[in-house]
């Protein structure tokens, strides 16, 4: 299983945001700080702003900021939020499947679980739970070059 760049950047963003929860931040300086794409991050901006991840805010004084408590960011619903598609193989979509042997193979069933195991442990943590140790958001910080 492999995760795409606008699940990573949207955590990414939203561990950005929760570093500065004082004010808005800008598309333009949280790509020049993780030295990614800032066309890439609007897309993933626009993606956990219509899921109400983030708040935005255009215009002079504008910016992104959370759109909720970082208790209230399940990381298990950002990964569903930004994943098209998370079918680990193409039996998963009936539709597109064209695998000869999809109605015997036993495959589907513990493949199926796993991915299910694996978002049942990202539910078990927020982005609460990525900022809480003090000690580690102060070496993102210096990472990131950010003033506390």
């Amino acid at each position: 299983m492999h995760l795409t760049l606008h699940t990573d950047y949207a955590m990414r963003l939203l561990m950005f945001l929760g570093l500065n929860p004082e004010r808005r931040c800008t598309i333009e300086e949280i790509a020049q700080h993780y030295r990614v794409s800032r066309n890439h991050l609007m897309k993933v901006a626009l993606t956990l702003t219509q899921t109400g991840f983030v708040d935005s805010l255009r215009g002079r004084n504008g910016g992104l900021k959370l759109g909720k408590p970082p208790a209230g960011i399940g990381i298990g619903a950002v990964v569903r939020a930004t994943e098209d598609n998370l079918d680990l193989v193409e039996c998963f979509d009936a539709k597109t499947n064209t695998c000869p042997v999809a109605p015997a193979c036993l495959l589907k069933q513990p493949f199926a679980e796993a991915v299910h195991a694996f978002l049942a442990v990202l539910d078990r943590y927020t982005l609460a739970d990525m900022l809480a140790n003090p000690k580690i958001l102060n070496s993102m910080r210096r990472l990131l070059d950010l003033r506390e």
